[in-house]
Order: structure tokens, then C-alpha cells, then sequence
């Protein structure tokens, strides 16, 4: 399998890049990584971890800054570390790219570059929910979409059913749809007519709505909700995860699988093949794990998984 790794992106790449991708290595000899950056930043870091016979390198002479307009940059620096790697995973040298680059220009790239699936009315991007048993939940949609209609949300819980099932080995995910209270007739207009829409859905086990203290409990495996108040969970979350840690709460064993590294990074879901976009303050650890993930996603080929979903 061949992964594209964006080395540049991130506050502290290529350092950290390079450490996660020397890690990961350890473990996954047969992966053939493209490493994309420059070559004057790169070249000395692989050299260090002895790695610079293992990987396949692509010189790329830009980056894309975090406040440069996602459209315009991947337009205009077409010799960026981002736009090389859509180029390559489009004409189809890598199976897999990740990045912790501008996270706008990687949502144009896959929109873009790689497309929807025919079918899927729109991509959305989850994030894990530790649950207190132990197990592990989804949240989707954390920010693509703000505005959405009850046909998205109904594809959401299709797209983070199939995620679940193949990636997180969640054998039947229960879905919930998130709402201001559990009866069928309560919230807006949209999760209203969501609701009759996920009733309906045989592709799914639908369980109703839930609500904001059900997200850590073990109620729904999926949880299905516009970008717009997703987002708000994912940051406040954060958000508490940083609370703890400055209260010396994170060395609690439930409280430290909030720490964003443990995931590495989350997929676009939805479009043709794996895009997986890191944080921004991605360390070694985080990068480690967004190239397992990649690795995963390839071996499970979740991508075709959908595809066959909404095919039939």
C-alpha cells in the first residue's frame, strides 16, 4: 500500500512529521509512505532517523499557510505539499493522503480533486467520543456542513454507520440522532423531519433522538447532527479535556482518551478515497496514529464499502 504524507503540515513540522512517520514505521514494514515537503527541511530529518532509503520522497517547493484561502492557495500553488499529494492520490500513485496542513484546502482538495461518491449528497468529517464503559463512539457531522438538510443527516448515519462497523469493529451501531429531548415530536423543523427519516432507514439501527448527556454513555454508537452544533461539541470537549489537564485530572485513565493524539486525525467521509485531516498542533504520537489510520482504511477499503452502499 502506498500512504501520502503531507511532512509539512502541522505547527511543528517536518520535525514532529518526521518522528510520527519513524515510529509508525516500526510496526508497519511493508507500508510504503510518500513523503511530500521540502527537500532542504526533510532530507536531514530522514537522514537522522534512518529512513531515507525506506520512504519514497516528493519534493514539493510550497506550503500552504493556515490563513491563506483554501481555494485560491490550492489554485494558485499547485507545487504545494497538498496539492502534489491530491495530484498523486487522484491519478492514483498513493491510496491513501494525510495531512495537518490548512484543513480548508484539504476539504476542497478531496471535494475537488478526489469527488463524492455518486450518490452521497455531501462528505462530512466525525470524531470519536470516548464512552465511560470503555467503548468508543462517533459524532458526525463536527463542522463540514452548518446548514443541513434531513436528507444529509440521514446519509451521515449511514456514512458513520459503515465507519463504525469497519473501522472502529462496532458489529451493530446503534444511531442516534441528537435533539433538545428524547419524544419523537421534539426539536426544529430539521431534526423533526430527520427523525421520520431515520425511522424509515433499514440500513441502520436507528434508536431515536438523544440527548446532550447521552453523548458519554452508552445510549447510541453513532450520533448524527448538523456541522454547526457538532462543531460546538467538538470544541467544548476540547475545551474540557484542557480544564482537566490544568486541574491534574488528566491522569485519569477515561479522562486522558480525550487527548486528540490517541486518534491521530479524522476522515472525510464520503468522498472516493481516504483523505484524513490532522490537528493543527499534531505531535509524533498523533502523526503515528493518522498513518495507522490510513493504513487501516486502505487494508479495510472502507471507501469501496460505501461506494457499494450507495450504489445499491
Amino acid at each position: 500500500m502506498n500512504i501520502g504524507f503531507d511532512i509539512m503540515g502541522g505547527d511543528f513540522a517536518p520535525a514532529e512529521a518526521i518522528k510520527g512517520l519513524h515510529q509508525y514505521l516500526q510496526h508497519a514494514p511493508n507500508s510504503t509512505v510518500w513523503c511530500i515537503g521540502k527537500g532542504e527541511e526533510a532530507e536531514p530529518l530522514l537522514h537522522q532517523y534512518q529512513i531515507s532509503n525506506t520512504v519514497q520522497f516528493v519534493h514539493a517547493d510550497e506550503v500552504i499557510g493556515y490563513n491563506e484561502h483554501p481555494t485560491k492557495a490550492l489554485k494558485e500553488k499547485q507545487k504545494s505539499s497538498i496539492a502534489i499529494g491530491f495530484h498523486l492520490l487522484a491519478t492514483g500513485k498513493i491510496d491513501a493522503f494525510i495531512s495537518a496542513g490548512n484543513t480548508g484546502a484539504m476539504l476542497v482538495g478531496a471535494m475537488f480533486s478526489i469527488k463524492p461518491i455518486e450518490g452521497v449528497l455531501r462528505p462530512t468529517i466525525a470524531t470519536i467520543i470516548p464512552k465511560t464503559n470503555g467503548s468508543t463512539g462517533l459524532l458526525l457531522d463536527v463542522g463540514l456542513n452548518a446548514d443541513c438538510k434531513p436528507e444529509h443527516l440521514n446519509q451521515f448515519a449511514i456514512l458513520g454507520n459503515l465507519y463504525a462497523q469497519t473501522i472502529l469493529d462496532i458489529q451493530q451501531p446503534k444511531t442516534g440522532l441528537l435533539n433538545v429531548g428524547e419524544e419523537e415530536g421534539k426539536g426544529n423543523v430539521l431534526t423533526q423531519a430527520a427523525y421520520s427519516i431515520l425511522k424509515e432507514n433499514t440500513q441502520i439501527h436507528f434508536i431515536g433522538n438523544i440527548e446532550g448527556r447521552d453523548f458519554f454513555n452508552d445510549k447510541a454508537d453513532v450520533m448524527v447532527c448538523d456541522g454547526f452544533t457538532g462543531n460546538v461539541v467538538l470544541k467544548m470537549a476540547e475545551s474540557f479535556y484542557e480544564i482537566a489537564k490544568e486541574r491534574n485530572f488528566n491522569n485519569d485513565a477515561y479522562m486522558s482518551r480525550f487527548q486528540y493524539d490517541n486518534y491521530g486525525g479524522t476522515p472525510v467521509l464520503g468522498v472516493a478515497k481516504p483523505v484524513i485531516i490532522g490537528h493543527g498542533i499534531s505531535n509524533a504520537k498523533a502523526f503515528e496514529n493518522m498513518l495507522t489510520l490510513a493504513e487501516r482504511m486502505i487494508k479495510t477499503d472502507v471507501c469501496g464499502k460505501i461506494k457499494n452502499s450507495f450504489t445499491a
